[in-house]
């Protein structure tokens, strides 16, 4: 008996249940740097899982789903939501009531953004996209969320070409800035990492 290969589906579900594991650990734990760590963990996770959906999941899902440029509008929606949060999150001090709000909200998008694609839009795409295209997405994917950023970026754009040369870019960025950001010794301000 053969197994079937993973394919997008079950990468991009995976993401969505990591990520929400994640926001639930903020919830229960006290210990502010581990909340702080933890964010900013779900928000590097979040975002990689976006930027890979927008590169090459909604393209497929314009290609085979008969609603799919309805579809790919409501993700987007989706995603903007949970931007601003995210953006919100990473301005808001851990002892700040609003730092726990803003998780709540982030959870809350979060789950039902996966709630809809997990119920209605994949089984969708296993319906109407081959199988052999769901496993090329699944590759494809993994190695967008490889190179994506780790935080929102106000400036990325949108487009799918764009986002496909400087995403990559930005991600390395935000890579190097949480090396630098993380030494003991911290004598480098991560800001002029940015600067040509």
């Amino acid at each position: 008996m053969t197994e079937t290969p993973i394919d997008v589906v079950d990468e991009l579900t995976a993401d969505h249940r990591a990520a929400l594991e994640l926001l639930d650990e903020v919830i229960f734990s006290s210990d502010p740097q581990h909340r702080r760590d933890t964010v900013n963990t779900a928000i590097a996770e979040v975002v990689r899982h976006t930027v890979a959906e927008k590169v090459y999941l909604h393209p497929s899902m314009q290609s085979h789903l008969p609603d799919g440029d309805e579809a790919v509008q409501h993700d987007i929606a989706e995603h903007a939501l949970l931007e601003q949060v995210m953006k919100d999150l990473g301005q808001v001090e851990v002892r700040d009531p609003e730092f726990h709000r803003l998780v709540e909200a982030m959870r809350k998008a979060l789950r039902e953004h996966a709630e809809h694609q997990e119920h209605h839009r994949f089984p969708h795409l296993r319906e109407h996209v081959p199988a052999e295209e769901l496993a090329r997405l699944h590759a494809q994917v993994t190695h967008a969320k490889q190179a994506a950023p780790t935080r929102p970026h106000r400036d990325a754009p949108h487009a799918e070409p764009l986002h496909k040369t400087v995403d990559p870019g930005a991600g390395m960025v935000d890579r190097l800035r949480e090396r630098l950001t993380a030494r003991a010794h911290d004598d480098i301000d991560p800001e002029a990492i940015d600067q040509p």
